[in-house]
């Protein structure tokens, strides 16, 4: 159990994955929490960021394209991976009852942000936790049309991958003695997951209260 228990905490710390597990894990987690639903719990925004300036400074021995490349093909096909599940089982989703690991509020609030931003809430969803690992599924259980869909996921993932990795390493390799402070920067990006989300949440009941009142 204890072992178990472990592997779990090492799965939610970035620093851990990115030292102990590094480019292989970093580029598994990357695909499964882009597409998989029962990955939306794993790090996201900032295991990208972390694993930039683990590169920049040495800790990660990679050069800046592998890791590039790597987590990219990782969003991408992870997504994609998403979009089929939802495309030929979205009527077993639908139906799915709630669990530790899937909530039918987290297709609920994907759908809304899809009303919201239309077909780009895709690319804007990348930068959304929990959405980002939903909107592929609900893209494909309302059949949105492939093409366009990959032209979102490509475009999504490029931004993604290239701000938040690019910029790591940037910071990394100018300023190493950012490693320091790496506790920091996960509160950081986790009170701005935190904020998206209870504001999304927020907004969402605004909303619905609006229409319930206007009926």
């Amino acid at each position: 159990m204890d072992q178990i228990i472990a592997f779990f905490q090492t799965l939610l710390n970035s620093e851990d994955i990115i030292r102990t597990g590094g480019l292989v894990l970093i580029t598994l987690i990357v695909f499964v929490e882009n597409g998989i639903f029962f990955g939306f719990f794993l790090p996201g925004d900032y295991l990208l960021f972390l694993s930039g300036v683990f590169a920049g400074i040495k800790l990660l021995n990679v050069p800046l394209w592998l890791l590039l490349t790597c987590v990219f093909a990782a969003a991408v096909l992870g997504s994609l991976t998403g979009y089929l599940t939802g495309y030929y089982f979205g009527g077993r989703i639908k139906n799915r009852p709630d669990s530790l690991f899937f909530k039918q509020k987290y297709i609920e609030n994907t759908r809304e942000a899809f009303i919201k931003y239309g077909n780009s809430a895709l690319i804007i969803s990348r930068f959304l936790p929990i959405v980002r690992t939903f909107a592929p599924l609900l893209a494909g259980l309302i059949h949105m049309p492939p093409r366009f869909f990959m032209l979102y996921n490509v475009i999504g993932g490029a931004i993604w991958v290239i701000s938040l990795v690019g910029g790591g390493f940037f910071f990394g390799e100018r300023f190493p003695g950012i490693v320091d402070y790496v506790q920091y920067i996960i509160f950081f990006f986790l009170a701005i997951t935190t904020f998206t989300v209870v504001k999304g949440y927020l907004n969402a009941r605004k909303e619905k209260k609006a229409e319930v009142n206007t009926d």
